[in-house]
């Protein structure tokens, strides 16, 4: 009984310790607080800098423009007005610049509101619009429901259909129409004009409705957040003052008794836990077939997926994927979707499937592909759920089908450089590299914002290693000679493959073509050879206005410049991912990106007498590794 009194009364020191020092936590969110003009903001709203104080962040950088972020992709809203303490007169940047540079059509996309159990939004006045890509409808039957609306054909790859009747699906149809993408979009409170744009507006009003369960949970000195599944959940502290104050009056035989018990689950949890560990580090077929993910992603059944996309159908079908087909999907709560089909249930696909649901579900960036969930362990097939991205692939707007109904101007060539290259630094600064970069795994969705895709082989890259030691993979015409060479696997191998993407936003061309000379069939060949020798009027597109317009000039050149540095066959000689945004970015603000030169590497870079040719170990005719019988080494 004395041991037992004396762990009691230790027992509730360090209770009694533990309670003072949870005590000034529970008072360091602010009730209100102001932004310039704006006064007594309230949650859901909270500074920037007090992290878990509420739902959205206001920035009051600049307090004469304070912004609001309701999402976590980076996107703020401009606050013009608080109407009142749930009520706002917004102003969407994105939106504004379209409007203002006369690239209307970048702009029909969703405002990025978030889909939360614990928050409601509604904004006014909108119309809702439907943007339906014209490859989908071949036999110009499938858009009948839409005889009565208005169009707009001006934006190149799609059709937009809007009436200012309604804000509902045309009468007759379903929620399902193949191809198109329903968006809201702010207008102006008259909407009579006939002219498509100049309904559009920047600003809109934005109401929103904390739910009851959140004020609760927010009132109990909770956070609001969503599990998995996107339901509600209130992370709360295990340790409440009613939970001190019971503890504090129950015996000392029952404080050993509870405490014994828990030790019991401490040690049971930890063998679940590493066990959790071990199987997510050797992942194997029964992890996806017989066993469980333990991602936290949405598991779908196969039959909602196979409605989703009637039955796998052939119209549906976008492309080829690293390991499998790629359809268009419509999931019963509205949202579009692309779902990848692996083409067969061997180790090695079902390898790839594990390795990209663990990269994406552990990664977000807003040029990055976002994985909405897969099948469960008892699918007949192994599928993939990602956000669909409706204007395809790079490859396709540069040298396909898209590039003949609205070819890229070079301003949206610059643009997307900066954003790919954005996304491979976030991943390399995440210890990823994405091992398969190339302009069919570049996607572009309705405002030509960028999506890198496809994670089948991607690597996750020790700080610490100088490389990797693995067979070569990746796609003829991209893969760094020096992981090809050596089997040596590096940052700097994505930084070859970009360096090619490079060269084909400022050529127009593929990167293998059989057809062009046999030195030039591999487009870094071509690259290297035209700048060593300075023809950059043979190299770069003409259509993009090079000789004609002399800042086109001058950033084609600069770019070129750049991607002749990343496609050196000694990696230590490119520049860092990191440092090829920075150089992107300096070329688009009006220099030629501070593109580094020193006497160590002017020897081996542009345009001196000692260049040696260097060719891309990967030609069409070499030997070459199929993804089905490489494996790794390391």
């Amino acid at each position: 009984m004395a041991a037992a009194s004396l762990f009691s009364v230790f027992f509730f020191f360090v209770l009694f310790n533990l309670l003072l020092f949870i005590h000034p936590c529970s008072s360091s969110c602010p009730k209100s607080f102001s932004c310039g003009n704006l006064t007594s903001l309230e949650f859901p709203l909270a500074q920037a800098n007090k992290t878990g104080c509420g739902l959205f962040t206001v920035d009051c950088t600049e307090p004469s423009t304070p912004r609001i972020q309701l999402t976590g992709d980076g996107r703020q809203y401009e606050i013009l007005e608080k109407i009142s303490v749930n009520r706002f007169k917004l102003l969407d940047p994105v939106i504004q610049q379209g409007l203002n540079v006369s690239q209307s059509c970048l702009i029909m996309r969703n405002l990025s509101l978030p889909f939360s159990p614990s928050t409601s939004f509604t904004f006014s006045p909108n119309l809702t619009f439907f943007t339906c890509d014209n490859r989908i409808n071949e036999n110009g039957t499938k858009w009948d429901v839409f005889k009565d609306y208005r169009n707009y054909t001006g934006c190149g790859g799609f059709t937009v259909f809007y009436s200012n009747s309604t804000n509902q699906f045309p009468p007759g149809s379903s929620d399902f129409i193949p191809g198109c993408t329903t968006v809201q979009m702010p207008v102006k409170s008259n909407q009579d004009s006939g002219n498509l744009f100049d309904m559009l507006t920047a600003e809109f009003v934005l109401d929103w409705n904390v739910s009851d369960d959140c004020k609760a949970c927010h009132g109990r000195g909770g956070q609001c957040l969503a599990d998995n599944l996107n339901q509600f959940e209130c992370k709360e502290d295990s340790t409440s003052s009613a939970v001190v104050v019971a503890a504090a009056i129950s015996g000392g035989s029952v404080i050993i008794v509870a405490c014994l018990f828990a030790c019991f689950i401490v040690y049971n949890r930890k063998k679940r836990m590493d066990a959790s560990r071990n199987a997510t580090r050797h992942p194997s077929k029964s992890d996806v077939t017989g066993g469980s993910f333990k991602y936290g992603i949405v598991v779908f059944s196969y039959p909602e997926l196979v409605k989703a996309t009637s039955n796998f159908a052939a119209s549906n079908q976008l492309g080829d994927g690293g390991f499998g087909i790629v359809y268009y999907g419509k999931l019963k709560d509205g949202r579009d979707v692309a779902i990848k089909r692996l083409y067969d249930h061997n180790y090695r696909r079902v390898e790839q499937f594990m390795n990209e649901i663990k990269i994406l579900t552990s990664l977000r960036h807003p040029n990055l592909v976002s994985l909405y969930g897969c099948t469960s362990r008892r699918s007949r097939e192994l599928l993939l759920v990602y956000e669909y991205v409706p204007r395809g692939t790079l490859a396709d707007n540069l040298h396909g089908d898209s590039a003949k109904e609205a070819p890229l101007t070079w301003n949206l060539r610059m643009k997307i450089a900066i954003e790919t290259a954005n996304a491979l630094a976030y991943l390399h600064k995440s210890d990823i590299i994405h091992r398969d970069i190339k302009s069919t795994n570049i996607l572009l969705d309705s405002s030509l914002c960028v999506k890198v895709a496809d994670f089948g082989i991607s690597r996750p890259f020790p700080t610490d290693a100088t490389h990797i030691s693995t067979l070569p993979q990746g796609t003829p015409g991209y893969v760094d000679p020096a992981y090809y060479q050596c089997y040596q696997l590096t940052n700097k191998s994505d930084v070859y493959s970009f360096g090619v993407v490079l060269i084909e936003l400022i050529t127009s061309m593929p990167a293998v073509d059989i057809g062009r000379n046999t030195q030039e069939i591999n487009l870094s060949n071509l690259a290297m050879i035209k700048i060593q020798s300075g023809a950059f009027d043979e190299l770069i597109d003409p259509c993009l206005g090079y000789k004609t317009d002399a800042e086109v000039t001058r950033m084609t050149t600069s770019v070129a410049e750049l991607a002749f540095r990343c496609l050196q066959n000694e990696k230590e000689l490119r520049p860092s991912m990191d440092e090829v945004l920075q150089f992107l970015k300096g070329i688009q603000a009006g220099g030629d990106g501070n593109i580094p030169h020193s006497p160590e590497t002017d020897d081996a870079l542009l345009l001196n007498n000692k260049y040696r040719e260097q060719r891309s170990p990967i030609a069409v005719t070499d030997p070459w590794r199929s993804d089905s019988n490489a494996s790794s080494t390391g």
